[in-house]
């Protein structure tokens, strides 16, 4: 999953392009290079910057960018947002997936189910599930997870559209350091499949690879992200969702190579 973000807030400033020919160049290269999927944000979800806008510029970009792409790949597009206008206005111009990084706590929900579109549900930290004394990262993040698929089944949403997404990088306030516990999801990433559903996993250049690398610059964490990239892998994700398709792909390629020998 190749991403593009509209978003001019957004931390890695590789990934973002607001020129709807751009757009349409990186799309295109990004499928060229064995991109499954374009997943398109408009608003910088990232947990430690200060990214608010109002709903109607989220929108307005929403809307322009998947306007912009949609045409020009034939490879499913998903929109990154929670709230319903703009997941709305997203399927309208082509989407056809959400990726809610909020466990679907949002409103975003109803259109997803309303529009029978897939859906990514992040798991997110959530008060009626405390990271309780003795449980370990996975566990936490398991709960959270069930939690937000029973919310999804719940609305309406057919359990074979939902694939699940651990949060790498979203859980800062637990009992663990960040790194620690973004470490020990990804070890332990394979408890996930009992949920029953492909987990998509987000690495790319987040804060945790330049802490564990001493890349304090986003530029820098390339190398670092793919090594993370192909631990998720090897532990059970189906989708690397990157900012880098090709050089993300190889390390796929190897891991399977790896699993499966003699599978191309």
């Amino acid at each position: 999953m190749g991403v593009l973000n509209a978003s001019p807030e957004s931390f890695y400033a590789g990934s973002v392009a607001v020129d709807p020919g751009l757009l349409r160049e990186r799309a295109c290269r990004f499928v060229e290079e064995g991109a499954d999927f374009i997943d398109i944000g408009s608003k910088s979800t990232a947990p430690y910057l200060a990214t608010e806008i109002t709903e109607e510029e989220e929108r307005r970009r929403m809307v322009a960018a998947v306007g912009a792409v949609a045409g020009a790949v034939a490879v499913p597009i998903s929109a990154d947002s929670i709230r319903a206008t703009v997941v709305q206005a997203a399927l309208d111009a082509g989407a056809s997936i959400v990726n809610d990084v909020n466990g679907l706590r949002g409103d975003g929900i109803g259109a997803v189910a309303a529009n029978a579109a897939g859906v990514v549900v992040m798991a997110s930290p959530s008060p009626s599930v405390p990271s309780a004394l003795g449980k370990r990262p996975i566990d936490v993040v398991e709960a959270d997870l069930r939690v937000a698929i029973g919310r999804a089944l719940d609305s309406g949403i057919a359990e074979e559209r939902i694939v699940t997404d651990p949060g790498i990088g979203f859980y800062t306030q637990t009992a663990w350091p960040p790194v620690e516990f973004n470490g020990a999801v990804l070890r332990d990433l394979r408890q996930l499949l009992v949920l029953g559903r492909p987990l998509l996993v987000g690495v790319s250049r987040k804060s945790f690879i330049g802490k564990l690398t001493g890349r304090e610059s986003v530029d820098q964490r390339l190398a670092g992200s793919l090594a993370a990239a192909a631990i998720a892998v090897w532990n059970g994700a189906a989708i690397v969702r990157t900012h880098d398709v090709a050089a993300t792909l190889d390390a796929v390629r190897v891991v399977r190579g790896l699993m499966c020998p003699g599978v191309q």
